[in-house]
């Protein structure tokens, strides 16, 4: 018996994952900055504040502030700040919405590598609702987690498209 093709399903279950993510997730976006790391990271950090500029570049890319050496983090919490100010609601947002793409990556990654479509979405539907992943999106320090789980996503996928040129 053959599988039937259910590639026509991946759009669907792409946005059921980002549903059910955005669910449990959305009341982030009602949160403040913790006070925990978060003025470290962006509340009482000048060089974020400012936003995206060379200086910020620059400073990135060669300080070690907070007992961390992070530049994309550090650009990526100037891109909130040039963006939506100190808005904590919407840095929130942002962790939400890599937290999602890391979802969408992971399935699309074991659909490829698996060719299990269902267990597939069961096992991204459980990488987007599990608990862990609570401090990761609800936390504005912990921005450098999603970020670090986008790019091995990236990795991966980059690994997989080269092994599918090479063999082709």
């Amino acid at each position: 018996m053959t599988q039937p093709d259910l590639r026509h399903f991946t759009f669907y279950i792409c946005l059921f994952l980002c549903l059910i993510t955005v669910a449990a997730f959305w009341q982030v976006t009602n949160n403040e900055f913790l006070y925990l790391d978060d003025d470290m990271y962006v509340t009482k950090n000048s060089h974020v504040q400012a936003g995206l500029s060379i200086d910020g570049l620059i400073w990135a890319f060669t300080t070690t502030w907070a007992s961390n050496r992070h530049p994309l983090t550090w650009l990526s919490h100037m891109f909130d700040c040039q963006v939506f100010g100190l808005n904590a609601g919407f840095h929130h947002l942002s962790s939400l919405f890599f937290h999602i793409i890391n979802t969408l990556l992971l399935f699309l990654i074991l659909q490829k590598v698996t060719n299990t479509f269902w267990r597939s979405a069961f096992v991204s539907s459980l990488f987007a609702l599990h608990p862990l992943h609570i401090e990761s999106v609800a936390w504005v320090a912990e921005r450098k987690d999603v970020l670090s789980t986008l790019f091995f996503m990236l990795t991966i996928l980059a690994y997989i498209l080269s092994l599918v040129f090479l063999l082709w």
